[in-house]
């Protein structure tokens, strides 16, 4: 596939500008820039979601112009979405093959064990053993994910666009993809691989495009490129520009009374009594692999999962928190790990959004104060940088980093004490990360305690002034930034240091 002069407006706003990009039978071709630089739009025009102002595509060395995405599809176009896009009310076998032709048996009915024993045979060709016919609700995230890399293989692919693939996926996990990827190759499928892990990207791409502002910036053989380059060409400015936190002198919280402290606190799943204590202005790293209970601790405090034992106190003080309001009365603001399904309204605008946590505070008389709450959305979309058209403007047209900041902002119009943060950067471009870094460390000085999750260990060790280890529902560690490093942390998380 060839893309050429590829332009593209919304609303009269051009996102992008004379793009290119080429493709070639059995390769990986990275496709990198910062959320907001036109590498969803200009996937979606190759798989016939939208259609190009001007420019030209040709396909099999014919030119085409896609008229929806389903004729894409047909002729050879799959694509594995970031955003989980299945039906949580089917099983997994209806949703690998919705949208074709469901194979009939002699009555004319829906041949159902025909579909899932082909269901069953793609999932096996990806090293899954889920059941086809188990419903789509009772997956995790990362199951659901596998479901929908089976789904795009379920068609016969020629171009097989890859968006944020691994972002919910076990190392195990990833490895097996890995070796889906390779055996594509081999097979001679073009892939589209678009991820802002810089060790994936070196470890399966043949050849990389980069965009920046809609704007293509160069292409080449990943052999002849490393990860600075790559940086400076997606945000414009050196790694080393990047963001790391100042480190807190050794003895700054002794002089401090803990803000949160938790007691052998156990939810009978995945968390087994916990103790911690987080304390005004440090932001504690929270490390640990998959299903080691970072995330069931963090719905713990926040009350969306019951204590089963244990006890947490607020300044000192014990409380009940029964549900989130009790922990919004006690200061606790809570970023889920899934901006899409757990952090935002997304039929609401910018705005609504952002009030949406004391929208009750807006009202006087029954009347909504409108020139108050225009004025404090408009405070917090400049104090935290969201990129957005208007105030206005429709959530869901923001890039991943700017839904983000709104998410935060969000929990910071209620001013609390404590932020817990599960995956901040999930799914969001170096700059942008970078960009919340920085909004995270300010909160921090400005005296909130945060106490935040993350998979990456550069991003836990170059952001935290502590850092905490969890291993089967347990802390097992807390390790001072100066002494921590990703081995370290990687001993505790696998059980191998106690």
């Amino acid at each position: 596939m060839r893309m050429e002069a590829v332009n593209k407006s919304f609303s009269g706003v051009q996102v992008l500008h004379g793009v290119q990009i080429e493709l070639y039978k059995g390769e990986v071709h990275a496709l990198m820039g910062e959320n907001g630089a036109g590498k969803s739009t200009l996937m979606k025009i190759m798989a016939g979601v939208h259609r190009p102002d001007s420019g030209t595509i040709h396909y099999m060395g014919k030119a085409v112009n896609w008229h929806n995405p389903m004729e894409a599809r047909d002729r050879g176009i799959s694509v594995i979405h970031q955003e989980i896009s299945l039906s949580a009310n089917l099983t997994i076998g209806e949703n690998i093959f919705m949208g074709t032709t469901f194979p009939k048996n002699r009555l004319g009915l829906v041949h159902w064990p025909e579909i899932y024993e082909k269901a069953a045979r793609i999932l096996d060709s990806i090293g899954s053993n889920l059941n086809p016919r188990a419903y789509v609700s009772s997956l995790s995230i990362a199951e659901q994910q596998m479901v929908e890399i089976a789904r795009a293989l379920s068609f016969r692919s020629e171009v097989l666009i890859m968006d944020e693939p691994t972002a919910s996926l076990t190392d195990k996990e990833i490895q097996k993809l890995f070796a889906i990827i390779d055996n594509l190759k081999r097979k001679g499928v073009a892939i589209v691989y678009i991820s802002h892990r810089m060790d994936e990207i070196f470890r399966i791409s043949d050849r990389y495009s980069v965009l920046r502002d809609g704007r293509w910036v160069a292409s080449g053989p990943i052999g002849e490129t490393n990860p600075d380059h790559l940086v400076k060409l997606m945000v414009g400015r050196e790694i080393k520009d990047l963001f790391q936190r100042s480190i807190q002198p050794p003895d700054a919280r002794v002089r401090r009374k803990p803000v949160l402290e938790l007691d052998q606190v156990s939810d009978n799943r995945g968390v087994k009594g916990v103790s911690l204590k987080l304390y005004p202005g440090e932001i504690v790293g929270l490390a640990g692999l998959v299903g080691a209970g970072r995330t069931e601790l963090v719905r713990c405090i926040f009350g969306v999962s019951r204590l089963a034992g244990g006890e947490i106190r607020i300044d000192g003080q014990p409380v009940r928190i029964n549900n989130p309001t009790d922990a919004m009365k006690h200061g606790i603001a809570h970023v889920p790990e899934s901006r899409k399904e757990q952090g935002l309204f997304p039929n609401l605008s910018v705005k609504e959004n952002i009030l949406m946590a004391q929208l009750h505070t807006y009202r006087k008389g029954g009347m909504l104060q409108v020139g108050r709450a225009d004025a404090d959305a408009e405070a917090y979309i400049r104090d935290l940088g969201v990129r957005a058209a208007s105030k206005e403007q429709n959530v869901m047209g923001l890039s991943g980093g700017n839904q983000q900041k709104v998410v935060i902002a969000r929990w910071l119009s209620i001013r609390p004490k404590v932020l817990l943060l599960d995956e901040p950067t999930r799914g969001v471009d170096i700059g942008a990360k970078t960009e919340i870094h920085k909004i995270i460390s300010q909160l921090a000085e400005e005296g909130l305690a945060v106490l935040m999750i993350s998979s990456e260990l550069p991003e836990i060790l170059g952001v935290s002034d502590r850092i905490l280890v969890m291993h089967e529902g347990k802390i097992g560690a807390e390790l001072s930034r100066e002494a921590a490093t990703q081995e370290t942390i990687m001993h505790y998380a696998t059980g191998e240091r106690t």
